[in-house]
């Protein structure tokens, strides 16, 4: 149905214990992705963590980059500096753009391009900071990227096969933490504020990406009977507030069909 009314949609579901592909539509294209893209630069983030080339207890002074209000709650916090590690987690758990701006700063653009073509990534780029308002000279989007791809590289973060096993683990955590379970997450009765470890055996990661005209997610949900990795990305026109909610059904049917999957 979005598909007939003009949007791009691209889905990308991969069963881990199977290794096979449970459904794929377009999953090949490149579509902006908006705050998924953040989930590389947390892998590059906890890569030099691990090999002692960034300290998680360093000090960033929000002031000493260009103020972002797009999203986030450090820019409505007193503490004007934070340790990175936090910083961290406010990207990862809040989509905080203000600390996403800040982790872009400190490793720099071109180290999380490297990153990526690391990972073997071929249609995910970060290829720009948040911004309130995207000018002419500015990058059109945050963030592309693929379903498929993403939904492998979810595979690979709790698989223990991004970058290392230590940087699967701390990235996997704090993408553990995130609160926006109003997509797909919203068919799995999660508490977005604690749900690290889930009393019915859920185990559950996931990073959503939100802008104007755009929708995406992408984790991993697993359950007693299987378990699998996902990427679901929407373009549309949201010209009213039917427009956007039809895009938001999308994501919450997706998750129906994964909790009856994964149960």
């Amino acid at each position: 149905m979005l598909a007939t009314s003009g949007a791009k949609v691209a889905v990308r579901i991969d069963d881990l214990d199977r290794g096979t592909t449970v459904l794929s539509g377009d999953d090949f294209v490149t579509l902006p992705v908006a705050g998924l893209g953040v989930v590389p630069l947390l892998i590059e983030v906890a890569a030099r963590f691990e090999d002692g080339t960034l300290d998680p207890l360093e000090i960033i002074d929000r002031a000493s980059f260009e103020r972002v209000e797009v999203g986030g709650l450090w820019q409505h916090l007193k503490a004007p500096a934070l340790p990175l590690s936090d910083i961290a987690v406010l990207a990862a758990a809040g989509g905080d753009t203000t600390a996403a701006n800040a982790l872009i700063e400190r490793v720099g653009l071109p180290a999380v391009h490297a990153r990526i073509d690391q990972l073997g990534l071929r249609r995910v780029a970060l290829i720009d900071r948040f911004r309130d308002h995207r000018g002419p000279d500015d990058a059109p989007h945050v963030a592309l990227g693929s379903a498929a791809e993403f939904a492998g590289l979810f595979a690979a973060l709790v698989n223990s096969e991004a970058v290392s096993a230590g940087v699967s683990a701390q990235v996997a955590e704090w993408l553990s933490l995130n609160q926006d379970l109003s997509l797909v997450a919203s068919a799995t009765g999660l508490d977005p504020f604690a749900h690290f470890n889930d009393e019915h055996g859920l185990l559950f990661i996931d990073k959503t990406g939100r802008d104007a005209g755009i929708r995406a997610e992408a984790g991993v949900l697993a359950g007693p009977r299987a378990g699998v990795s996902y990427a679901l990305i929407v373009c549309f026109d949201d010209l009213s507030i039917s427009h956007r909610l039809r895009a938001h059904e999308a994501f919450r049917s997706l998750g129906i069909e994964l909790m009856e999957y994964v149960f």
